[in-house]
């Protein structure tokens, strides 16, 4: 191995962030790979620590989420090993496990945050920015708007024409995703996964509540905006003028 602080420094000059995710369970795995995709990141997916090492070494790295439980090595030993040979490489660990006497364990060899599953999407996207920000890798902050709604991701305002708009976090949540990816179709699955949270098993019905709360905040009465797409989802159309339900 030969990955030095020199090796994450190269890596934070490219205007594309790469984060590798050591994940072994697939769902959880994909579901980054997608959504640190669609923040504009490269990602790199490995279910295995010592490959994990190895793509860091050849690819170098801006991040890492590493996984608690892997096949192969302990995530721990894979933070002590990344940690030896670089003091700066940003390292998120993950656990289904939610013990203090473990997190301390994996804080103690380095990590600089841990996170427990289930977790939501949009949580350990702001501890990835928090974290890249303390590296001083910062992230340009771009304010949302579509059809006249405004969406300051920074400061969690929302306006429609102008006119300010309180919601709840997981309404929020909900007009993010849907501002960030116009025309995007988001089964209620992955709304789940990415809102509620990776392992989610509650009532799904919870998705078509919170997006009729929502489409009645933001005046859409008619449906015409946030388009219910008959057997898959739910997609965000302010250029349309046919609906699709």
């Amino acid at each position: 191995m030969h990955t030095t602080d020199e090796t994450v420094h190269l890596s934070n000059e490219r205007r594309e962030l790469h984060v590798v995710v050591i994940e072994d369970e697939p769902t959880i795995a994909e579901s980054l790979r997608i959504g640190l995709t669609y923040e504009g990141m490269r990602v790199t997916v490995t279910g295995e620590g010592r490959s994990g090492l190895q793509i860091i070494e050849e690819q170098g790295a801006d991040l890492v989420i590493l996984d608690l439980m892997l096949p192969d090595i302990d995530g721990i030993v894979v933070c002590r090993r990344l940690r030896a040979r670089s003091s700066v490489l940003p390292i998120i660990m993950l656990t289904a496990r939610g013990d203090v006497q473990e997190r301390v364990q994996g804080l103690q060899m380095g990590a600089d945050d841990y996170i427990v599953k289930p977790f939501s999407f949009d949580e350990l996207l702001a501890r990835v920015y928090a974290i890249l920000r303390r590296v001083g890798i910062s992230r340009p902050v771009t304010v949302l708007q579509v059809a006249g709604l405004s969406l300051n991701p920074e400061t969690r305002e929302v306006t429609l024409h102008g006119r300010s708009i309180e919601l709840t976090p997981t309404e929020f949540a909900l007009l993010e995703q849907f501002m960030r990816h116009p025309r995007r179709v988001f089964t209620r699955q992955t709304l789940l996964s990415r809102v509620w949270g990776f392992t989610y098993v509650g009532d799904s019905n919870i998705v078509e509540v919170h997006i009729s709360n929502l489409r009645e905040k933001i005046g859409d009465h008619e449906r015409k905006l946030i388009r219910t797409v008959y057997g898959v989802g739910y997609s965000l159309r302010p250029d349309d003028e046919t609906m699709v339900e």
